[in-house]
């Protein structure tokens, strides 16, 4: 089976890319977050590679990073969810905030990515839920009910910008919520400021 990948970039498409190996070139599917992060053609490349064989095909599928990699081979645990439909949910949300909406148990956001229905999403949030909070470090992450949802929007970005710095999933989360309680209106730069000072 392959795991990895690195050569030179030979063709670029959001559908797929070409990897040139030691003269020859092989086709991998990549979802948009991946591909976003490539090269220009003619550079080299390195990626994380899931093999999906079945009787009639061997395709690859390429990561550019651990994260959408463990993303990708949880969505294809879920019953009624291939390859195919596990990269294009990955097209359609960015890695860190997929694996938040998952610990959330927040189907809703995951619906509204294009091609994923309502039973699909609901079943993403309920067989998925525990390994995404033991991916973000065990934290548990609660929906927040007596929020609207640009608040929760901003609670979740202040969450994200913590561990984006550094500090473990389950300080950020507390930090987060603790500088939320003590918060009226506020905007993201401010509960940031607030969330880092019950950090420091």
């Amino acid at each position: 089976m392959i795991a990895r990948l690195a050569g030179a970039l030979l063709v670029k498409t959001p559908q797929s890319i070409i990897i040139d190996v030691g003269g020859v070139g092989y086709e991998v599917i990549v979802p948009l977050s991946t591909f976003y992060s490539l090269p220009e053609t003619d550079h080299k490349v390195e990626l994380l590679i899931h093999t999906h064989v079945r009787d009639d095909a061997l395709t690859l599928f390429g990561f550019g990073s651990s994260l959408e990699k463990n993303l990708f081979l949880m969505l294809i645990s879920v019953s009624g969810i291939g390859p195919r439909l596990a990269v294009n949910v990955l097209s359609g949300i960015g890695p860190q905030e997929l694996l938040e909406a998952i610990a959330r148990g927040d189907a809703p956001r995951i619906q509204a990515i294009p091609g994923v229905g309502k039973k699909t999403a609901e079943r993403i949030a309920l067989e998925l839920k525990d390994r995404a909070c033991k991916a973000l470090g065990g934290v548990d992450i609660p929906q927040s009910p007596n929020l609207n949802r640009e608040e929760r929007g901003m609670v979740e970005d202040a969450f994200s910008a913590l561990v984006n710095l550094g500090y473990s999933a389950k300080s950020a989360r507390r930090a987060v919520e603790r500088a939320n309680q003590r918060a009226g209106e506020m905007t993201l730069e401010g509960l940031i400021r607030k969330a880092l000072r019950t950090l420091s």
